[in-house]
Order: C-alpha cells, then sequence, then structure tokens
C-alpha cells in the first residue's frame, strides 16, 4: 500500500470514518500555485506529477476498480471553504475522461463561487441553472472540452434565489437525465461546513468525496460532516487530503 495515501484514521477516529468505501484511505494532494499547478517542494521532487499520479489513484479507487459497482454520480464536497474541492472535482474528471471509452460530465454546483468555467478556459454562458429553467436536452447547455469526451455544465446564469433552484423538482429530472446522457457525472458542490446545498444534492448521487485541507479542516467539523452525511443516507466514497507539503527529498519519497 502506497505511504502517499494516509488512512483517514489519522484525520479522524477510525470509528468515525470505518464506513469509506475506499478502504478507508485519503489521497494525498499538494499544494498549487495562483495558476493551478502544484508547487515544487524545492528538493526536487516534482510535485505536479506528484498530483496527476494521486489523482489516477483516487480515479481507479473510486471509478475503475469497483466493476458493475462503481459509482456513475459522484459529489465532490470540500469539508470547509478554501480546501480546493473544485480543482480537484476537475482534474479527476480530466482523468477519468483521458482513462475511459464513455463520456464525462463534470457539473460546477457551487453558485455561490463558481470556478470551473475559469478552470477549464470557457464562458459560463448557459449552464445548470438555464437548465433548471428552460426546455430542451441537458447537453445543449453542456460545453465540450478536450478530451472530446468530457463535458462541463456550467453554474449557468445567475441571480438572487439561484441557490433554491438546488432543491427544485427540476434538478432531480436533469439529475436523471444526465445519468441516462453521460456515463460519469462529478458534481462540484458548496462547502459543507457552511451550507446544505450539498448534503441536499447529495441525496441524488451515487456518494461523496470528500475534500480536507491539511494542517487546516478541523477535526471535530470533519467528525460533525461525516455524521451529517451518514444520518442523510450518503456514501462516503472517500477523501482526499489537499494540499499537504512535502518536506522529503525526492530519492526518500520513491522508497515510500
Amino acid at each position: 500500500m502506497s505511504k502517499n495515501f494516509e488512512l483517514m484514521q489519522q484525520a479522524a477516529s477510525a470509528r468515525e470514518f470505518q464506513s469509506t468505501a475506499t478502504v478507508g484511505e485519503a489521497a494525498t494532494l499538494p499544494p498549487v500555485n495562483a495558476n493551478g499547478f502544484a508547487k515544487s517542494n524545492g528538493q526536487g521532487l516534482d510535485l505536479d506529477r506528484f498530483a496527476r499520479e494521486e489523482s489516477l489513484k483516487l480515479v481507479q479507487r473510486v471509478f475503475l476498480l469497483q466493476a458493475s459497482t462503481a459509482p456513475r454520480v459522484v459529489m465532490f464536497a470540500g469539508v470547509e471553504p478554501g480546501n480546493g474541492c473544485s480543482r480537484i472535482c476537475a482534474q479527476t474528471a480530466e482523468v477519468l475522461a483521458a482513462n475511459i471509452l464513455g463520456t464525462v460530465c463534470v457539473i460546477d454546483a457551487n453558485l455561490r463561487t463558481p470556478s470551473l468555467p475559469e478552470y477549464f478556459g470557457v464562458t459560463n454562458h448557459r449552464g445548470l441553472t438555464d437548465s433548471l429553467l428552460q426546455d430542451g436536452p441537458v447537453r445543449g447547455f453542456a460545453k465540450q472540452l478536450r478530451p472530446a469526451n468530457l463535458w462541463l455544465l456550467s453554474c449557468g446564469s445567475m441571480a438572487a434565489d439561484s441557490t433554491r433552484l438546488l432543491n427544485s423538482d427540476q434538478l432531480q429530472k436533469r439529475l436523471l437525465e444526465l445519468r441516462k446522457e453521460f456515463d460519469y457525472v462529478l458534481i462540484d458542490a458548496p462547502p459543507l461546513a457552511r451550507y446544505g446545498d450539498a448534503i441536499a444534492l447529495g441525496k441524488l448521487t451515487d456518494g461523496f468525496v470528500l475534500i480536507l485541507e491539511a494542517n487546516s479542516t478541523r477535526r471535530e467539523v470533519a467528525l460533525t460532516v461525516s455524521e451529517n452525511l451518514r444520518a442523510a443516507g450518503i456514501k462516503i466514497l472517500g477523501a482526499v487530503l489537499n494540499k499537504r507539503t512535502f518536506p522529503l527529498p525526492e530519492r526518500l519519497y520513491h522508497l515510500l
């Protein structure tokens, strides 16, 4: 087992997180710079390559190694704001699309602080909120990216009451349509500790991937979030320990 993965029991008690479906492990991703690339640790370790490798491991554990039982609609949510959830969701979608023949759609459901259009370098014209207010096939509101089997459903037009749409019956209908239209759907959700949107959305998915920030996410907050998810009957598929620093030289990491 790679030591680049840390047990969730190190972020919380074993009893609280033993239900995590990906054998109780948290993927570990390094900090990034303003452009979204992994920072160097100053000792020769290629952290950008390391981040890609860890993203692939996450994709394998959550999506590719579970055969017929693999989840198809998965929500990514940070425990607290600023945990790097949007970037991790986008990178996971890119890696998944690059490793399958089917289609992947990533949805920007973080309506308060949307960021996926900027990450992918596309406009936010027509998206999730528009699909909930207008008629037409849901694929018509999505944007095709690279690779060609990757699509983005951005947050769309914003209004003062846009967040109420995340609790609408129309959203449930659109998610059912997305299941039929795409092989995999990844949803970037608002932070769990601050808003209830993510849990309402999560009930319509196959489970959550939690994003925790190293040296920042508080243990008691993470425990409360996990309890709330279980109480709502939502499955925790895995977790990512983000922005972890790497003080060791590269040659030592090759031995781990």
